[in-house]
């Protein structure tokens, strides 16, 4: 790990690039306000984004850790947001294979809301697609 900078920045560099910490700049996971303006545009238009695209837009290549931090910001955006009386946003960042939300959404928020039947499947797609009609419709007219 040892580079022309020292040891420090090497390190610095690598905890950067795994998504440990932070990156410093626009872009980074954890900016609440980022994230939710990408995920207020993504209502608008009406679609819903991968975590890949998210972690993307954000300027970050996707990994499990930098996955679990953007789910940590995702909370923190759905809990501002019921307080204020929106629609949850999560529900709008799902996988690629099936395109419906991570575990973390199944076991926070679509337990409040009442959900208890499977993650996947029909049931599970209708939940979501109902779930995000409702971000998109009030996102639309705002």
């Amino acid at each position: 790990m040892r580079g022309a900078s020292g040891p420090s920045d090497d390190l610095s560099r690598w905890l950067e690039a795994e998504g440990i910490v932070p990156v410093e700049g626009p872009g980074t996971i954890a900016d609440v306000a980022l994230v939710r303006a990408l995920l207020v545009a993504a209502a608008r238009e009406g679609r819903a984004v991968s975590y890949s695209e998210l972690l993307r837009a954000l300027g970050h290549r996707f990994t499990r850790p930098k996955m679990r931090a953007l789910c940590k910001t995702l909370d923190a955006i759905d809990a501002a947001g019921e307080e204020a009386g929106e629609p949850a946003l999560a529900v709008l960042v799902v996988r690629e294979g099936d395109r419906l939300p991570g575990q973390g959404w199944w076991t926070t928020l679509a337990e409040r809301l009442g959900y208890r039947e499977a993650w996947e499947g029909a049931e599970a797609e209708r939940f979501v697609a109902a779930e995000q009609a409702k971000a998109f419709a009030y996102w639309r007219v705002r």
